[in-house]
């Protein structure tokens, strides 16, 4: 009897503040006052440190043979890398989000050469801390994130 009695104050509860939801919801729209304008919102701040291309080639070589084994039930693997440059750094506008552009040559271990495409960005890490890694093996893009042919993995 005693749950019975906690059930039905929580729903009340609940409706209650159901009710004070839409109530100050219906109230119409207002302007922002002046300490909602902008109030502490100073906006991101990039340094525009990004590592250098060499950086990121242990991470793409992980999550490549993490995609191949896990998605694709395939044995491929980076064996090595050649090739490696620079294609772009902060190809868009300078308050965008600071990223570096990369492209190379990939051995697999099938014998194949193709080319990789990548960006190192700054703050694109998990839950933004540190830097991000986003690449594209071409040929290999089976769920065409990035195609045709890795185009949308360059600036």
């Amino acid at each position: 009897m005693r749950d019975l009695f906690k059930n039905v104050r929580k729903a009340g509860l609940g409706a209650a503040l159901g009710l004070v939801f839409v109530l100050s919801a219906s109230g119409g729209a207002q302007a922002a006052n002046p300490l909602e304008l902008n109030f502490w919102l100073s906006g991101p701040r990039y340094d525009g440190a990004v590592a250098e291309c060499e950086r990121a080639l242990p991470t793409i070589a992980s999550q490549f043979q993490e995609k191949e084994s896990k998605f694709w039930n395939s044995p491929l693997v980076i064996t090595g890398y050649g090739r490696i440059h620079e294609t772009a750094f902060r190809p868009w506008q300078s308050d965008n989000i600071p990223r570096r552009f990369c492209s190379g040559d990939v051995m697999l271990s099938d014998g194949k050469m193709r080319q990789v495409h990548y960006s190192i960005i700054e703050d694109g890490g998990f839950a933004g801390f540190g830097q991000g890694v986003e690449w594209c093996v071409t040929g290999l893009d089976r769920n065409w994130a990035y195609n045709p042919n890795c185009k949308a993995a360059r600036p």
